[in-house]
């Protein structure tokens, strides 16, 4: 039988990406994918398929691997990464554990290699990685974050399998001339949450297992919600009176947003795309008298959030780091006194696009929309309120894009004022207005060279997107 074809046979197959344990049916399915994977990887695949973009399936342990330059595209094998030591690049992979599914992607190392651990066929049926395989893993011991690197020298056999010493690679030796494009949901239950504050309250709604907020209300599917209420911190030198409180909840649906193009330059792909979008629910109210600085606004963060969700990109687990931190922001400057509520419901994207004729280019875009406010202005002054959320989105451990969201709330006031949004103009000696807006910001890392595209000579701004609208006003 030929080489190529008992490669193919012994590099069993299976699923990828391990967040929860698969059924008993699951395993079935996989196991039936597995014989259709490998007739696929058996026969003479051409370049440029269009592969398809989802949720990686439960219950994956392992790795993809392929090699650039082998004239074999990635895919699926039973080879898995036992450990990973980021400090010196050294792995150990070995055959996945029998009855649990992996999902490599194993292509082998250049026919012009001389070692005998780098023959495919060697490499195939010791069920060993060789010199020049890529291994692209889902999050493994000692990779939290997952796994992309290319296998540069094989050390030697341990009780756990082979150690090999790996170097950095790229998406593009995986995925080729091929093209993927999609949008995936994180799931809400995939975060690790840090309260950072003591009166913090974390729902979410799943299908099957649906949570309710604190206030009763049933949070949507696919949402997670965090409570908060605070007591902010006055200026210094500022009067005892000069004290305010916020609450207020944020609701986020976010997805991760993964695009890639082949056929390119031959030294990048002709495209790449990475960014987080979703859903943005949020409401918050404001009461006292706020006194902070007005140059450089107190920002109080109350939560950080956490989840490396799998994209089955063809056969490749793409790991995704996705990172949120919520917080409160507020300046003032002590003598306005207030009273308001608002909420805010809309859209939001951001993240960075590649062309080969452009380069590198920032994605920012949200749409909000303000529902009906309460507002008591009391005396002249200003003050502005946030509550919005830091947002980092990167490839196996390696940021790529940073994104700042704020929705925010602004009033100003002059002249003597005793004003609410109920009776505009009421006891008015002057004028006074409140407005929303949202602020989005962050900037492109230099990491987005992960996809195999040129690496960037600096952080490129995302540019700041800036919309404001009158809530509510008044003079005499």
């Amino acid at each position: 039988m030929p080489a190529f074809a008992v490669t193919a046979l012994l590099l069993a197959v299976g699923c990828s990406a391990p967040q929860h344990q698969s059924s008993a049916g699951d395993r079935a399915q996989e196991t039936a994918r597995a014989s259709d994977d490998t007739t696929t990887a058996a026969d003479a695949r051409t370049d440029g398929q269009v592969l398809a973009v989802a949720a990686a399936p439960a219950a994956t342990t392992t790795a993809a691997a392929g090699s650039a330059g082998s004239g074999r595209p990635a895919h699926r094998t039973t080879l898995t990464v036992s450990s990973y030591d980021s400090k010196t690049r050294r792995a150990v992979i070995s055959k996945a554990a029998k009855g649990i599914s992996a999902s490599p992607t194993v292509s082998p190392s250049p026919s012009t290699s001389t070692s005998p651990s780098a023959s495919p066929s060697a490499s195939a049926a010791t069920g060993q990685a060789a010199v020049g395989d890529v291994i692209a893993s889902a999050p493994a011991p000692g990779a939290p974050d997952g796994l992309l690197a290319k296998v540069t020298k094989v050390i030697g056999e341990t009780d756990e399998g082979t150690e090999v010493q790996t170097a950095p690679a790229t998406l593009d030796a995986l995925l080729g001339d091929d093209t993927a494009k999609g949008t995936v949901p994180v799931d809400p239950d995939a975060f690790d949450v840090d309260k950072l504050l003591p009166d913090v309250k974390v729902s979410w709604a799943k299908s099957g297992d649906v949570h309710v907020g604190p206030a009763g209300a049933t949070v949507p599917l696919g949402s997670l919600r965090l409570d908060v209420s605070a007591e902010v911190p006055t200026a210094t030198g500022a009067p005892a009176s000069a004290s305010a409180s916020v609450s207020g909840f944020v609701q986020v649906a976010p997805q991760v947003d993964f695009a890639y193009g082949g056929a390119g330059t031959g030294t990048a792909p002709g495209s790449a795309y990475l960014g987080v979008s979703g859903d943005w629910d949020s409401g918050w109210a404001v009461r006292g008298r706020a006194a902070a600085s007005t140059a450089t606004p107190l920002r109080i963060p109350f939560a950080k959030l956490h989840a490396d969700p799998v994209l089955q990109v063809g056969p490749v687990p793409v790991v995704v780091n996705l990172d949120l931190t919520c917080y409160l922001q507020i300046s003032g400057d002590g003598r306005i006194t207030v009273d308001v509520e608002q909420s805010l419901k809309g859209d939001f994207k951001a993240g960075g696009s590649f062309g080969t004729a452009e380069g590198w280019t920032p994605v920012s875009s949200s749409d909000m929309t303000s529902t009906p406010v309460r507002t008591s202005v009391t005396t002249a002054g200003g003050v502005k309120t946030a509550l919005g959320a830091e947002a980092s989105v990167g490839l196996y451990g390696t940021v790529g894009v940073t994104a700042d969201l704020a929705p925010y709330l602004r009033g100003e006031a002059s002249g003597t004022v005793t004003a609410t949004s109920a009776t505009p103009g009421a006891d008015a000696h002057g004028a006074w207005n409140l407005y929303g807006g949202v602020d989005l910001s962050g900037t492109l890392r230099l990491q987005l060279s992960i996809f195999g595209t040129p690496v960037l000579q600096r952080s490129i701004p995302l540019g700041a997107l800036h919309r404001e609208w009158k809530l509510a006003g008044g003079t005499l």
